[in-house]
């Protein structure tokens, strides 16, 4: 029981007396009082203070649970329902060029009534069919509705009646802090449906790297994801979505500790154009092919920089190239390279500094979209300009 102790602090006032310009002697002969100056006495102030329990103490409830455990597990009773199963069958080729059905299995979650789920592109890549397992043991087909292979994301749709889809929350993953709480929830192995895992998120802005795609703002989480669990959700302590599981780091294929989630704010920033348009529209400035300036180089070729881009060659019909941009004027070989040489040297996009193409890719996916326009710091031939380019969408 909390046990409360009112503290009551009274301030009493102090009266003064002054005697000056005479001595003892003096003041008692005179008969005259002494002049006493008295500061006035406040009424006695009460102040009630409370001191109430260590919050590290946890209090036990009658079924032995304490603060935290309580708070996981309503936690789990208000998501699990909506934490689905992905069923998907896709056929390679035998050695013979005979086509061999393969089972895939995944997580996903619902986000609306309507009945479309949220998952890893992964989990649904190449699949010839799909089945969603709901957490009352129905299972429905599903139909892809929108794809972002690069971000790793899809959604899927199933037709069935309101009242068996539990819709999640979403949470502002921009918010998080190292040490703050992580629930994982999904199918591990494809075989224990709904399983829990806690831990904390162990780092923010993650670079994940793999099979051709590049996604940032990832988060790094301790919390067990294993096969399975991929397109499930990740969550705060108050159980909302603050990301979607999507794959780990692991020398023997199982939880090492060291999990990845898509944040939310990637999945909510892309998922109305997955929904409208069945995919996203990725902007781009028209790069083919650069240089990535280091010191070394920079020195080499006797470059105004030693940083940015050597641009090589725009795509055709690209906002660079409409811009004016200028590529490669001719060719030199250094040491045993081939290098192209009289672009210009893109520096900056809105202030921002581009040292390699992968930042540029992360500067314009995370910041702008199709239409925004930009400005682009260049070095020609010495000399340093500005462009105003209009983003395009990346052809698909």
């Amino acid at each position: 029981m909390k046990k409360r102790f009112a503290v009551f602090v009274i301030f009493c006032g102090l009266v003064i007396s002054a005697c000056r310009g005479q001595d003892l002697v003096t003041l008692l002969n005179s008969g005259s009082p002494p002049a006493v100056t008295s500061a006035v006495t406040p009424t006695p102030l009460p102040l009630r203070v409370e001191v109430v329990a260590d919050p590290g103490v946890a209090l036990i409830d009658a079924l032995g649970r304490d603060i935290a455990e309580r708070r996981t597990v309503e936690v789990y009773e208000r998501v699990a329902p909506s934490v689905v199963n992905i069923t998907t069958q896709v056929l390679r080729r035998g050695f013979f060029f005979e086509p061999i059905p393969e089972e895939g299995a995944g997580s996903g979650f619902v986000i609306d009534r309507e009945g479309r789920i949220l998952t890893n592109y992964h989990v649904i890549e190449r699949a010839e069919s799909i089945e969603v397992g709901l957490a009352d043991d129905q299972v429905f087909p599903a139909r892809v509705v929108g794809v972002d292979p690069r971000n790793d994301i899809a959604v899927l749709q199933i037709d069935v009646p309101e009242d068996l889809l539990t819709p999640v929350e979403f949470g502002d993953s921009s918010t998080l802090a190292v040490g703050q709480r992580a629930i994982a929830i999904g199918n591990p192995f494809g075989q224990f449906g709904r399983t829990l895992t806690t831990g904390v998120i162990s780092a923010l802005d993650r670079t994940l790297e793999g099979s051709g795609r590049v996604i940032s703002g990832v988060i790094q989480t301790d919390a067990a994801i294993n096969r399975g669990n991929s397109g499930g959700p990740l969550l705060d302590s108050a159980g909302r979505v603050i990301g979607i599981n999507s794959a780990i780091f692991s020398p023997t294929g199982t939880s090492a500790g060291v999990g990845f989630a898509i944040p939310s704010a990637t999945i909510l920033r892309i998922l109305p154009e997955l929904l409208e348009l069945g995919y996203y529209r990725h902007p781009y400035l028209g790069i083919h092919y650069a240089y990535p300036i280091s010191p070394g180089l920079a020195d080499a070729l006797a470059l105004p920089v030693d940083s940015g881009l050597l641009l090589v060659q725009m795509y055709s019909g690209s906002p660079l190239e409409q811009a004016g941009v200028r590529g490669a004027q001719r060719e030199a070989i250094l040491g045993n390279r081939r290098v192209y040489l009289g672009g210009d040297i893109l520096t900056a996009v809105d202030g921002q500094s581009i040292p390699t193409l992968e930042k540029l890719q992360l500067l314009l996916g995370n910041n702008y979209r199709v239409g925004d326009t930009v400005t682009i710091s260049l070095i020609r031939d010495q000399t340093a300009f500005d462009v105003q380019v209009q983003l395009a969408e990346e052809p698909r």
